[in-house]
């Protein structure tokens, strides 16, 4: 089964950025689309972004034109280059393979004001 790692999360002033990182176990490609989700402190998990095998990225209205998903196929690694951090953005983030219903540990980014 594949594996997914986050890394990356951490602390930051608002207004700053971060870039979360997700290593997949195999082909990033064979896994097919791949999301960043996130879940705040007594809130549902919410999905933030994802790139479809294809390349089409979408992301939810909160993030748009902050966050950028990318991936490196050779890495089998997927990004996720955060700008403009809010308050509003702390969460754990996790990486999923969408079809596989695979997600990673999660990695905490907090956001101070």
């Amino acid at each position: 089964q594949v594996q997914l790692v986050e890394s990356g999360g951490g602390l930051v002033q608002a207004g700053g950025s971060l870039r979360l990182s997700c290593v997949a176990s195999e082909s990033i490609l064979r896994i097919n689309a791949m999301g960043w989700y996130r879940q705040a402190p007594g809130q549902q998990r919410e999905l933030v972004a994802q790139i479809s095998s294809g390349g089409t990225r979408n992301y939810v209205a909160s993030v748009q034109g902050r966050f950028t998903i990318s991936r490196d196929i050779a890495k089998n690694t997927v990004y996720l280059q955060m700008n403009s951090l809010k308050p509003e953005d702390t969460a754990v983030y996790y990486c999923k393979a969408e079809y596989l219903e695979v997600w990673g540990q999660g990695t905490l980014v907090t956001v101070s004001s």
